[in-house]
Order: C-alpha cells, then structure tokens, then sequence
C-alpha cells in the first residue's frame, strides 16, 4: 500500500495502523511503502500505473484526488477515471500551531503580528497543495496576511523545523500535533474545522475566532489501479470494512481524532466527484497552481 507522503505524518500513521489490521484479516502482509513527493502526485502516480491484480494499492487522500488534480496545469492522472475506488476510511481535522517564541495567543493577535512584520512570518506544510498548504492560503486571504509558503516533503520533516525554530507558524492534522501541543513544543492557536474538536476541546476554531466560514479538513481513502477486477475490489472493500470494525483500531483512531465514516466502493466514488465539485471554485480563488 503506497502512502504517497513521507513517514511520520497522519496519513502514514493511519496507514500503518490499517495495514497491520489488514494483514490479520487477509492472511498476507501488506507493506506501506512511502513515495513522498510532489504533493503527494508521485505515489498516487505510480499506483494509476501499477498493474491491477490487487497487490498494489494508494492511500489516498484529499491531495491525491483532489487538489493535485484541481491544482496542477498538468495532471499526470485523472482521479476519477485512473482510480478504482475501493472504500473511505474517514476525515481528519487541522490545527494551526506556532513555535513557542511566538508572542500570538490568538488568531488575532496572529493576523496583528503577521501584518505589522511580514518578513519574519512564515507557515510550513507537509507539501504543495496539500489541504495543510490550502490553509494556509485560505488564511492569508481571508485574514489578509501575506505569510510565505515554506513546503516540507511531509509533516514529519515540517513539524522539525518548527520544533526547532526555523519557522514560526505551521499548518498540520491534528494527530501528529498533538504530542507536541501537549509537551508544549508547539502552540495550537486554532483547529479548521467549523467547530471545536471533542478530543481537544480546549482549542477553538478559525470561525469562533472571527475567520467566519474558514473551514479545511483532510480526508483519507483506499484507492487500486484502474481496471482492477470487481471481484477483487469487492474483496479489498470488505476487509477493510471489517478492519474498521475492529474496537482496538476504532480506539486509537478516536485518539488520533479521526472520523470513521467506512464506505462501499461506489460511496467512495461519489464523495470523490463531490469533493472535486466542492474544492473546484475554492481552489480556484486561491490562484495557486501548479507546474
């Protein structure tokens, strides 16, 4: 199973946690393999390519199937017709966290830095066009910031340099922040969802905080290489299915603060062509693209 971003970040780490299920329930191992790179294009890339017996798979994600698609001059894949959609596993919030040193407490009190200094305010994401990079942009727009882009090849490499102080402000998931919220290493400011979330009630949201209607949030799923036989899919589907059932990964998936939302193939294809026609306009009003 191919996890198109590096190691460490949340998507890595759900994968891993479904892999090991996984290879329970079918009788096989099943091997993450990471391709980062590009947004998450190069792996998701090579698994459109990929023979379809069933033996390679994508953990894809909203950057796979759809911001690189709705972003990039040239996509390299179609992410509805180079995909067999085999089953969603759920959704997973955003955070915005600055280094310690940073004075803002607050939303506002970090638009009012960014604005009075705009050189030294800068945010990391675990790529470009990422969900994590869309915040970010979505923020300088609606906040009137100009904070520079600071792309990482995954949350891992990103959540390091903001650790270590070479860049003041980050936009991650939750999960791989959360350990770093809680020691202190990093402060949360914000979550982008539209409302708070009940495993850290504590920190508040965009909207509450005057960014009426910010919302961002990343969403993860099983995808097989087009022309991937039914019966096959079919078979993916319902182990996976199973596997979320499982009391002992729904545990730890909650702690991860992911929303299981399971799906049948045809769901997964349909939440596919609606996030497409959901982000379409708003990917657009960033005027980011991509070479």
């Amino acid at each position: 199973m191919v996890v198109p971003f590096a190691a460490g970040g949340s998507t890595d780490l759900v994968a891993r946690l479904l892999g090991q299920k996984l290879t329970e329930i079918l009788g096989v191992s099943v091997v993450i393999e990471n391709r980062a790179g590009a947004g998450g294009n190069i792996g998701a890339t090579a698994v459109a390519r990929a023979d379809p017996d069933g033996y390679t798979l994508l953990y894809g994600t909203i950057s796979t199937h759809t911001l690189n698609p709705l972003m990039a001059k040239r996509s390299a894949y179609d992410p509805v017709k180079d995909f067999e959609p085999v089953a969603l596993i759920g959704s997973i919030p955003n955070v915005l966290i600055v280094h310690p040193s940073v004075p803002a407490k607050t939303v506002a009190e970090l638009i009012a830095a960014a604005k009075a200094d705009p050189a030294k305010y800068s945010y990391a994401s675990s790529g470009v066009a990422t969900p994590l990079h869309l915040s970010g942009e979505m923020f300088n727009r609606m906040a009137g910031t100009a904070m520079a882009h600071v792309p990482y090849r995954g949350a891992g490499p990103a959540m390091n340099d903001l650790i270590a102080g070479q860049v003041p402000v980050m936009f991650d998931n939750l999960p791989t922040s959360i350990e770093f919220i809680k020691s202190g290493k990093a402060r949360a400011l914000a979550v982008t969802t539209k409302g708070r979330v009940k495993q850290m009630p504590d920190i508040p949201s965009m909207d509450e905080q005057g960014l009426k209607g910010y919302e961002t949030y990343s969403w993860q799923a099983v995808f097989a290489p087009p022309k991937t036989p039914k019966a096959v899919v079919d078979r993916l589907n319902a182990a996976i299915l199973l596997a979320l059932k499982d009391e002992a990964l729904l545990k730890r998936l909650d702690e991860l603060t992911m929303t299981v939302t399971p799906s049948s193939p045809a769901e997964l294809g349909k939440h596919v062509v609606d996030q497409l026609a959901t982000w379409g306009p708003i990917t657009k009003a960033t005027g980011v693209q991509l070479d």
